[in-house]
């Protein structure tokens, strides 16, 4: 069995050794063959070049792109060049703790999707305003209004995930749309069984956030295309 950890970034070079540290540990004790397949798109910071010198410490694929391309292109692009038949993607900042990533490997021995959720009994949210609360749980709402897959999990949301590379198919067909990559798969695996697995959520502490207005008005626009178009 091998396992691929997709991590999209960008300027994330603060973060980068302590995120491959961080897997390790937690994923060498089981045995298990690994690859982190390390998306970036084009940061002045130098995290792509980082993540090259790491490379001969830990198993690190490094796929660097010409500009700021998305999320959500990038999570797909990294899935396309990742060789494991269990993925996770995982952001780089560390606000997903590369400790949860065993027990999404575990579940999926039974699950075809696990949703690392903020939300299920046992997880939880730290270092948040009210604000940003109030704005995770209302996007969730929005997505189990329009999107009726999504509501197989209680974090539909989430950034961290794991899944089967079979109940995918060729993901050479999938459209890199919108900003939340989970809900492109719940929607296009519409039989699968998805499980969640709940983790503690919290706030960043080195880099700068991503989300903003511009963010905000692409997720409700995915939303409507992934609700209203078939795929």
């Amino acid at each position: 069995m091998k396992v691929s950890i997709v991590v999209p970034t960008y300027n994330e070079r603060d973060n980068i050794p302590e995120l491959l540290k961080r897997i390790d540990r937690a994923i060498r004790p089981h045995g298990w063959d690994y690859e982190v397949v390390v998306v970036d798109d084009n940061s002045p910071d130098g995290t792509a070049e980082l993540a090259r010198q790491l490379s001969g410490l830990y198993p690190v694929k490094v796929i660097k792109r010409p500009g700021k391309l998305g999320l959500a292109s990038a999570v797909v692009e990294g899935v396309r060049h990742a060789d494991g038949d269990l993925v996770v993607v995982m952001d780089a900042d560390l606000q997903h703790p590369p400790e949860v990533i065993p027990l999404i490997v575990e579940k999926l021995s039974r699950c075809d999707v696990v949703v690392a959720s903020r939300y299920a009994e046992g997880g939880g949210v730290m270092g948040f305003p009210w604000y940003r609360r109030l704005m995770s749980r209302g996007a969730a709402v929005i997505a189990w209004l329009f999107i009726p897959e999504s509501r197989k999990t209680s974090d539909p949301m989430s950034g961290f995930f794991g899944f089967r590379r079979r109940v995918i198919g060729d993901f050479d067909t999938v459209e890199p749309r919108g900003y939340k990559v989970l809900l492109d798969l719940l929607r296009r695996a519409r039989q699968a069984k998805v499980c969640d697995q709940p983790y503690v959520f919290v706030s960043r502490e080195k880099g700068k956030s991503k989300l903003g207005l511009r963010v905000i008005s692409a997720y409700i626009r995915h939303v409507l295309k992934l609700a209203f178009f078939e795929l």
